[in-house]
Parts: structure tokens; sequence; C-alpha cells
């Protein structure tokens, strides 16, 4: 997984799948780039039509909200996060709670945005 670079189209078109359309129809978005992510295993067409997303792809999409907290608790240590991302970085010790309210990066957390980071363009 980690050599599947995701443009930031790409990752729209997910979260527009994950979502549910509001309408029968599949979006622009979604149409432009539904061949590369059902190539990746991201998403799936059912018989009728319909596109889903795989396991797979929600945990591309579950990842990208982790990067994304972690971004911006190291700008904000009051950054409101979603529960289910705090007990995972909180789990893998990227994140512990603050005396003040909030959370801090730990140095495991720098570390590993340090990495991410260096491995963007």
């Amino acid at each position: 997984m980690k050599n599947e670079k995701l443009t930031g189209d790409e990752y729209d078109a997910l979260e527009w799948i994950r979502r549910g359309p509001g309408r029968d129809r599949v979006n622009a978005c979604v149409g432009r780039n539904a061949k590369r992510l059902s190539g990746l295993k991201l998403v799936q067409y059912a018989r009728n039509g319909s596109v889903t997303l795989t396991e797979k792809g929600q945990e591309v999409l579950f990842l990208r909200r982790c990067v994304q907290s972690l971004r911006a608790l190291d700008a904000d240590p009051s950054a409101p996060l979603d529960a289910d991302v705090i007990q995972f970085l909180s789990r893998k010790s990227h994140i512990a709670p603050r005396a003040e309210g909030g959370y801090e990066l730990t140095p495991r957390g720098r570390e590993s945005l340090a990495d991410i980071s260096a491995q963007e363009p």
C-alpha cells in the first residue's frame, strides 16, 4: 500500500463513495478515477452498477484522516479529532493527552509525521 500514491482528486472520489451518492448516479470525480481505484482494489462495482468502497479503500481513508489529524495537532494541540482517530493514534503511541486539554504529539508521532512528510513530493 505504500507504493500507491493517490492524488487529491482520487482521495476526493473515495470520500464521495464513502459518503454515498445523493442520487443513483456517479459524479464526474468518481468517473475520472474509477478505473485506477478499481485496479488498486479500493472500490468495487456491483452488478447494478453502483460503486462501493472495499475494506482496503476504507483503510486508506482512515489512514489519511490519521495523517491529517497528526498535522492538525502539530499546528494546534487543541485541534478537534474524531474518537476513532484518537483511539488509534493513542494505541500506537503517536499522541498523548495534555493536562490543559487536547492532545500533543509524542516523539514517536513527530518521527512518523516527519517520515510521512519526507515521502511526499
